[in-house]
């Protein structure tokens, strides 16, 4: 078998978890300040890139509620287009796996993957720092996904440290809900001013999610899921929700805790990464 051409290939956009998520102040523009650790799941969306000719930037099927033009894999491609000479359009094939509104960065995944895949289909050779920038313009978890692996990540996210994380597997559960970002850092009554930390003090088990007690206040099934999920171990919220997870050092054990869910519950047994999948495949391309 000869190697699959570059376009013809689908490339992995993983989700993330938030392992502790503090807000610890607010920028004069309204960004919030936080400490984070972000970990790398193996819950993938997957992305497939066809060219075209006519210049166009399109998504081969609309995700439902989101307007093409807002989408952020088609807003990133046409920010690279205006970086360099490339005036081949494309069409964006999205399969989506990891929950919209869940809190798990799916929307930011899908955004870094198309500007290092396409900087490399294209032939831009943008550096990595111009991309980080392009990331950042575009969504606060996007430059963790070009990061490479897992972070312990401060300002509005953006400022990025190697966060070495032993194995892990994680009971992930899904409520029924997407929850507004916005809405949710906007909310009168969250807790803005955590103390910082500094990384050697960050270890497993660490601290909590502040968005978690305005979120589960305005969405009882997320409060539902994390009660339900807390018999079996330290479970917290991921980013501004909904989905909740648990940590678990052994597959069986997170198995025989997911063999218990409710049958009105869903939920996935995932495991946690060390490296970005896709920054291993762009690296032996």
């Amino acid at each position: 078998m000869g190697k699959l051409s570059p376009w013809n290939r689908r490339y992995p956009a993983p989700a993330k978890l938030n392992l502790f998520l503090h807000v610890v102040g607010r920028r004069p523009d309204g960004y919030h300040l936080l400490q984070t650790a972000f970990r790398l799941i193996e819950l993938c969306d997957w992305l497939r890139f066809t060219p075209r000719e006519d210049g166009e930037i399109r998504l081969a099927r609309a995700i439902p509620g989101i307007p093409e033009s807002d989408d952020l894999t088609v807003r990133a491609a046409r920010l690279l287009q205006g970086e360099g000479e490339a005036r081949t359009g494309v069409e964006i094939e999205l399969e989506k796996n990891i929950p919209i509104g869940g809190g798990l960065g799916g929307g930011s995944s899908d955004c870094a993957t198309t500007l290092a895949v396409l900087n490399r289909l294209w032939g831009l050779d943008l550096p990595g720092d111009r991309l980080a920038e392009l990331a950042l313009g575009l969504g606060a978890d996007v430059p963790f996904f070009l990061f490479g692996g897992n972070a312990f990540g401060e300002g509005i996210g953006e400022r990025l440290t190697p966060l070495e994380l032993p194995k892990a597997w994680y009971v992930l559960l899904i409520p029924p809900v997407m929850v507004s970002t916005p809405a949710i850092f906007a909310s009168p009554e969250l807790t803005r001013n955590s103390k910082t930390i500094k990384i050697s003090g960050f270890s497993a088990g660490f601290g909590r999610n502040d968005l978690e007690p305005v979120v589960c206040r305005r969405h009882p099934e997320v409060a539902a899921h994390l009660e339900w999920l807390r018999r079996f171990g330290d479970a917290r919220m991921s980013g501004s929700g909904a989905c909740v997870f648990a940590e678990f050092a052994a597959e069986r054990e997170a198995r025989s805790v997911h063999s218990k869910m409710p049958a009105d519950m869903r939920g996935l047994v995932v495991r946690g990464l060390d490296r970005q999948p896709l920054a291993a495949l762009l690296e032996n391309e």
